[in-house]
């Protein structure tokens, strides 16, 4: 099966990574400018394309990791060139651009899997299945964050443009919002505030949203563009009537010292690290390479990163207008 892969930053690479592992066969890059894609295609024995309508032509299957405010359009003509498509979460900028999506996909029975990588953490994975097992009860609240440093870029920042990444609610909190949803299922509202909806020119950003579920659970989510580079960290509270499950990422250490990093000694994008002798971004595409190939669900449907993205939106316009948003009814009418 031949990849394609639009984007030639962090995630692209990384992605390449995973690809090469699975045993596919990477055709091809596509970058802006296309000479950025010329080292990664001659290290892949790949070739760099110039335009979408050539690497598309190449592939088989199209994996994008371009910024996110170019993910409707590449997925869309992907799609409707019959191309299946892998797509960086979050899956698009808008939902009326995230339900065109899925629609492309469906007309042209085209697969869409949208990388929302956290669910293949195992610390993430362990809780949702000891959740779904009745090991805590009812899950009545629950607590995530996950806290970093301003993505950092040496030319054209697009993370820092809220037009084009949609700001830390949509890029990094996107992926709390996803597991706060496969935990405690569907949400029905949405509450956000962040420091630049107050502080346009503040040098970091801080973010915190209340969802409430269908089923009466409350989870908290905090996010952060504060921390020196390298500093990510992680963490959750899953409380239920039966118990509690917690996770830290900075849990085995009783003391850190964590110092700024030089220009260059940093990747542009904060990451968490993971105990795994395999990186879950491994294990992410080689679970949608095995779907490819045999026919099967992801762990992450197309319709789990649409969901996502919702969620994020919601949150985005509660920051703007300081009011709850209302996603779904719960039962009986109340919000």
């Amino acid at each position: 099966m031949k990849i394609g892969i639009i984007g030639t930053g962090f995630m692209g690479t990384t992605h390449a990574g995973a690809w090469v592992k699975t045993g596919a066969n990477i055709a091809g890059f596509l970058a802006d400018p296309p000479s950025e894609a010329e080292p990664i295609a001659k290290r892949y024995g790949a070739k760099p394309y110039s335009t979408l309508a050539e690497l598309i032509q190449a592939t088989d299957v199209v994996d994008i990791c371009s910024p996110t405010h170019l993910h409707a359009q590449m997925a869309t003509t992907a799609a409707k060139a019959g191309r299946h498509v892998v797509c960086e979460k979050p899956l698009a900028l808008t939902v009326a651009q995230g339900e065109t999506i899925l629609e492309a996909c469906r007309e042209a029975n085209v697969k869409l899997f949208v990388a929302h990588v956290v669910r293949y953490f195992p610390e993430y994975a362990l809780a949702a299945s000891q959740v779904r097992a009745g090991k805590i009860g009812k899950v009545a609240t629950a607590e995530y964050r996950r806290l970093s440093y301003r993505p950092k870029k040496p030319v054209g920042n697009w993370f820092l443009d809220e037009e084009k990444s949609g700001g830390i609610l949509l890029d990094l909190m996107i992926h709390d919002f996803d597991i706060a949803r496969w935990i405690a299922g569907e949400v029905v509202s949405v509450y956000a505030k962040k420091v630049s909806s107050f502080n346009k020119d503040s040098p970091s950003d801080y973010g915190q949203v209340i969802l409430i579920h269908a089923s009466g659970a409350l989870s908290h989510i905090s996010g952060a563009w504060a921390y020196p580079p390298p500093v990510f960290r992680t963490g959750f509270e899953i409380a239920g009537d039966g118990g509690l499950i917690r996770h830290d990422s900075e849990a085995e250490s009783p003391i850190e010292v964590s110092l700024r990093q030089g220009k260059g000694e940093a990747p542009d994008v904060g990451l968490p690290a993971s105990p795994l002798a395999e990186s879950p971004y491994d294990l992410e595409i080689a679970d949608f390479y095995r779907c490819l190939q045999k026919g099967t669900d992801p762990l992450v449907c197309a319709e789990d990163g649409l969901a996502a993205l919702k969620i994020a939106c919601a949150a985005m316009e509660s920051a703007r207008t300081g009011k709850a948003i209302t996603l779904l009814q719960q039962k009986g009418g109340g919000r």
